[in-house]
């Protein structure tokens, strides 16, 4: 077994750098998502070690004395930082040579020539789900025997035969072993979630066909493929236990609402424990589900509203109506279930006045909070191919998702919108939604009643000014 150092690199400051994170960027408000992807191997493996850069605040310079002390680096790596990343790479194999280094990612998984081609100090780099790909490299087989890798024979970059996804979950072992061993939870924070949270996975895969997603089109697939009931709510017995500080638990499946049966039962199991849980939801989940949710510890969704446009939802295959989206977030609001919503701005379709419709939308629906986004055309999604075919993209360029700072760029322009326009309707959006007097008294009465509320957010009211302020220099520029 080779000692295995699992490693999120440095890159930009506050750059929340993929192995959570399902858009990569420098955010509006400080975030960092659990690197549940890289602890899923790291749990496979005996005596690994995960080292998430970003969260810990480590720099390039910390990070290198590490490459003395391994036999194998798994990097996770994205397409916004991926010639970040190749350059740690390389700084890795100068300092110990002997380095073997591999790649996962979505990145990698959808280019894996040119991706090794780029990066000349990586051996290998593995698609889609690649937690026993991990394993066996580090189990010592030969490279040319391990299915979904890409790695170099002599001067030859070669491709094996694609990885068949898993079905049984179950023989994942649970990542929150990992956690403990390694991470520090107060490192991670989401604006949304009280401090410290903790999240997990309880299934693979999306059921929805979202033209921009990207874990689905390329890692997880379009068939959910889920843990056990007993698997999901052993493994919260346990990070109960580890970590009596957190304060809510995160199921990051890209919808866990997929399978409504699945989703009633863990809840129950969960309301056995006493834990407070949230989730991501499509807005179509019924009241009578919704009822059984709140009623076993749910306390929030991030619900994917996108658009409050139909035509925009029909160009992406959202696969809702506005209608179903106002039904969902009233019933929620009588239950006491709070929204995060994310909407998206500069999606095919969109017109000046589509984005002041979704603004409206967004006014009428009224999500507790909002998480708003320039469109993104990530490389092995439909987005991209559509923008490349159309024209649409600003720079091929993959750097192009983030500028200099991290912070997302509006990498699509359209004949009748612009990139800076898209770009600039951002900062509208979230003026207009924010700063009206009756938002303004929700969140202050709930921020008066909660001294904890009070003070995440204090500071996150400073990250997002700070953040808004960034931004309009950069326009001035």
């Amino acid at each position: 077994m080779m000692k295995t150092l699992f490693l999120n690199p440095p890159s930009f400051e506050g750059f929340d750098g993929g192995a959570g994170s399902r858009y990569q960027g420098t955010r509006e408000i400080k975030s960092f998502w659990y690197p549940t992807w890289l602890a899923q191997p790291a749990a496979l493996i005996p005596d690994s070690k995960l080292v998430d850069a970003p969260a810990a605040g480590l720099t390039i310079e910390q990070v290198l004395p590490m490459a003395d002390d391994y036999e194998l680096c798994v990097m996770h790596t994205s397409t916004p930082s991926f010639r970040s990343d190749a350059k740690v790479a390389a700084a890795l194999k100068e300092r110990n040579p002997k380095l073997m280094i591999g790649m996962v990612g979505a990145h990698v998984a959808v280019d894996p020539y040119q991706s090794i081609k780029y990066a000349t100090a990586v051996d290998w780099v593995a698609g889609n789900e690649f937690d026993f790909a991990c394993k066996e490299v580090a189990d010592g087989w030969n490279l040319a025997d391990i299915d979904g890798i890409t790695h170099r024979v002599g001067g030859q970059i070669v491709r094996n035969k694609p990885r068949a996804l898993l079905e049984n979950m179950d023989v994942l072992p649970h990542v929150v072993d990992v956690y403990k061993r390694d991470l520090r939870i107060e490192d991670y924070f989401i604006g949304y979630l009280p401090h410290p949270y903790l999240s997990v996975y309880t299934g693979r895969g999306c059921k929805s066909r979202c033209t921009f997603c990207l874990w689905p089109q390329t890692i997880g697939g379009h068939v959910y493929r889920t843990r056990s009931v007993e698997h999901v709510v052993a493994e919260i017995a346990k990070a109960k236990q580890y970590f009596p500080q957190v304060k809510e638990f995160f199921f990051d499946d890209d919808t866990f609402t997929d399978d409504l049966p699945r989703a009633e039962a863990i809840a129950r199991g969960l309301g056995k424990l006493g834990v407070r849980w949230s989730c991501n939801a499509k807005g179509n989940v019924p009241y009578e589900t919704l009822k059984v949710l709140k009623e076993n510890g749910l306390q929030l969704f991030v619900c994917g509203y996108e658009s409050g446009n139909q035509q925009i939802l029909h160009n992406i295959k959202k696969g809702m109506r506005v209608e179903q989206l106002r039904e969902f977030s009233a019933n929620c609001r009588k239950l006491g279930i709070k929204i995060h919503g994310t909407f998206i701005v500069g999606l095919p379709g969109e017109t000046k006045q589509t984005i002041q419709d979704t603004i409206q939308f967004a006014k009428e629906v009224n999500p507790t909070t909002i998480q708003v986004s320039l469109a993104a055309a990530y490389p092995g999604t439909f987005l991209y191919n559509q923008a490349k075919q159309n024209g649409w993209l600003m720079d091929e360029d993959h750097g192009r998702l983030v500028g200099e700072d991290g912070i997302q760029v509006s990498s699509i322009s359209y004949p009748h919108l612009s990139s800076q326009e898209i770009f600039e309707s951002l900062a509208e959006f979230y003026k207009k939604f924010y700063f009206r007097p009756g938002k303004i008294w929700e969140l202050t009465s709930e921020m008066l009643s909660d001294w904890e509320v009070m003070k995440r957010r204090a500071r996150e009211g400073v990250e997002f000014f700070q953040f808004l302020n960034q931004r309009e220099n950069r326009e001035a520029a």
